[in-house]
Formats: C-alpha cells, sequence, structure tokens
C-alpha cells in the first residue's frame, strides 16, 4: 500500500470492497468484514519479510479471521503461508489475486530446496491462487517474442530476489525452446545510482531485445531510462517486461522512455473479460475515477468471490474454508469460467501483452502450449 505499487494496490482494496458490496457483506448465511492490511514499508515502498510474517502471526491469532485476499507479492506469501497453515483452529486459507511465483504451489528446479511441500508444514493446503504463474507467462512472453521476430534477447534480471529469478529462468527456458538466442544475462542493484555501465554491456551485445524481470520498485524507472538513452528507445530496440512493470506507475517514474515498452499480465485485460464481468468493471471504474485501471484489480475481485464461495460452503471454521478451496468451481465468474487444480492454481492461462503510452494498452493475449509451459517450468 505504499511505493511504486500504491495505485494499483488503492485499486485491488477498492475491487474486494466492489465484490463484498455486491454480495450485501455476506457468504452464505454468514456476516463477513473486511480490513485492508500494508505489507510495505515506509522507507523503501517495498514489501518487507518481517511485517509479512508479523501480518501472518496477528491472522492466525485472531480467531475471526476466516480467511486472506492476499497477497500481491510472492515473497510474501513465501513468509505468510508457513505460519498461516499452522494457525489454532485449523489452516488460514490465503486466495492471491497476484502471486506468479511457480514454487508456490509446484516444483521446479529454480525452487528453494522443500519448496512447495515446506510452505504446508502440516500437509493441508491452504492456497489458491486465480492469476497464471510466471511459467504461464514466460511462455506467453517467449511466444510474442517470437511473433515479432525478436531473435536475439538479453536478459536482466533484479539481484537477489527469487521471484525476479524465476520470471528470467521461466522465460529465458521458453525462448530457447522457440529457438530464440539468449545474447546475455546480467542482474541490475535496485539501490544503484547509476545503469550506464550495465547498459553499455547490454549495448555491446547487439540484442534485437531486452527483458526486465523484476518490479517497478526496484529503481524500475531509471533502468528503463536509461536502457532508452544508451541501448537504444523502445522502436529500435524492443523493451520486455513481465507483470512487476505492468502498471500505470512505471510510466510515471520512466517518462517517455517506457513508451513502446511491452508488459505482460497474467490473465486477460478489463476489457477482454467476459459479459460476466463487465458489470464488477463498470462498478470499479464508478469508484476509481478517471485513473486508467489497473490490470490486476479485477483479479482481486475474483479471489474475494472465490473465499466468499468457500466460506460460504464450511461456514466459519478455517480448516474447513481451506479444503473447500480446492473443490470450487466458478461458472460466469467476473473473469470467466475456470476452477482450482490440485496444486492451487488456476484452470484459465491467458496472458494479456500491453504496450505502453500514456497507459498500458492491450494488443494481443496469448494462451500458450501446456508443452512451452512444461518447459518454461523445468
Amino acid at each position: 500500500m505504499q511505493g511504486a505499487a500504491r495505485a494499483r494496490s488503492r485499486q485491488m482494496v477498492e475491487a474486494i470492497r466492489v465484490e463484498l458490496e455486491r454480495r450485501d457483506w455476506r457468504a452464505g448465511s454468514e456476516r463477513v468484514g473486511f480490513k485492508a492490511c500494508d505489507d510495505a514499508l515506509t522507507k523503501t515502498g517495498e514489501w518487507d519479510r518481517p511485517k509479512c510474517e508479523q501480518n501472518a502471526r496477528a491472522y492466525a491469532r485472531d480467531r475471526s479471521v476466516i480467511g486472506v485476499i492476499g497477497t500481491y507479492n510472492s515473497g510474501c506469501a513465501e513468509a505468510m503461508l508457513p505460519i498461516l497453515n499452522r494457525a489454532p483452529g485449523g489452516p488460514v486459507p490465503l486466495v492471491s489475486p497476484g502471486n506468479t511465483l511457480v514454487c508456490l504451489t509446484k516444483k521446479s528446479p529454480s525452487c528453494e530446496a522443500g519448496a512447495p511441500a515446506r510452505y504446508y508444514p502440516t500437509g493441508r493446503r491452504n492456497y489458491a491462487r486465480v492469476v497464471p504463474t510466471d511459467a504461464d507467462q514466460g511462455a506467453g512472453l517467449a511466444s510474442f517474442a517470437r511473433r515479432r521476430k525478436l531473435d536475439r534477447v538479453f536478459v536482466l534480471q533484479a539481484q537477489a530476489d527469487a521471484t525476479s529469478a524465476g520470471q528470467a529462468r521461466t522465460f529465458t527456458r521458453a525462448a530457447r525452446e522457440l529457438g530464440i538466442e539468449i545474447f546475455g544475462e546480467a542482474s541490475w542493484d535496485p539501490k544503484a545510482r547509476s545503469y550506464r555501465r550495465l547498459m553499455e554491456k547490454v549495448k555491446a551485445a547487439k540484442p534485437d531485445a531486452v527483458l526486465l524481470a523484476g518490479l517497478t520498485e526496484q529503481n524500475g524507472g531509471r533502468l528503463i531510462q536509461e536502457k532508452a538513452a544508451i541501448v537504444g528507445t523502445n522502436d529500435r530496440v524492443a523493451l520486455l517486461a513481465p507483470d512487476g512493470f505492468a502498471q500505470q506507475s512505471t510510466i510515471t517514474a520512466a517518462g517517455p522512455a517506457s513508451r513502446g515498452m511491452f508488459v505482460t499480465t497474467p490473465g486477460r485485460s478489463p476489457e477482454a473479460l467476459p459479459e460476466s464481468g463487465q458489470g464488477f468493471v463498470d462498478d470499479l471504474k464508478e469508484r476509481v475515477g478517471d485513473r486508467p485501471l489497473e490490470l490486476y484489480a479485477p483479479y482481486a475481485g475474483q479471489a474475494a468471490a472465490v473465499l466468499l464461495d468457500a466460506i460460504a460452503r464450511s461456514r466459519n471454521e478455517r480448516g474447513r474454508v481451506s479444503q473447500a478451496l480446492s473443490k470450487i468451481r466458478i461458472r460466469d465468474g467476473i473473469v470467466g469460467n475456470f476452477a482450482f487444480d490440485g496444486s492451487g492454481d488456476t484452470t484459465l492461462r491467458a496472458i494479456t501483452v500491453s504496450r505502453a503510452s500514456r497507459e498500458f494498452r492491450p494488443v494481443t493475449e496469448i494462451d500458450p502450449r501446456p508443452s512451452l509451459v512444461a518447459e518454461a517450468r523445468r
């Protein structure tokens, strides 16, 4: 709720409230309340692991907390899940509208030892997400690069960040499977004052495109500006990035240097949602006014709907709500028809590619083939 992600997060919170109001603040016969919490630090504007853990302990202690809609950042979910999983009264369910890290649900060589089992110490899963994973996103972005004939890509990732590393890895594996050459790999220091030396290295490789795996909050504005100044503008050397950059604050921070960059978001854009979701989008737009609607916002509403459905089936028992998540089947939901696989991942696989101008505008939707997603995760 602070820093570069603040505007996006505020819209996600409003989306949750819209869904609660549409249901008259009820989950079946149960009356429910909602409290928006922050996991970021004022000093950095980024999520903070100790604060995520502190929040999780507070949720676990408070027996009135029947479920959590979140988190936005995958690293925060990693910190919270083991605590919520061991909560008194049974695991506290966590339904995320934003997590994309593969390791939260499935094994991958890029995961830390013991993941994902380490996040569920009781052996019971209490997690679901309504957006596709980084494997889907990496496969989708690589497929888009192939369509654009971007055959030589330089991959950059934020230092010491598991999510960034995962995004870089999934794109790289999918890209190589499609015959795209990775002409270099390097990391950037989010605290650096200048990226001139890094961008000179990128320029020397003469790539067709540069991939940024990370977040806008990790000094993304400065990074994009120096890429444009040294490597070339985005119409000369394409700039690609996953969802951590797919927010209006990227355009604000980078200014004209962001024009023409391509970003992906897991899921469909608000304009492409089915008819069943358009009424929700209209209600949400009334709440946010003239601001561009953040692409994640409707998914926050959908996450709220999933949790409310699970509570309605289980009344107010934490453990039973968690068990109900895996059995949820959504028909004519905000984002369409879907269910969850045995790991807690959505069966919807759409990836949206948007291009920056004054705001991010969707240009295409990609449904990457399952074999390419599997290769990205491998």
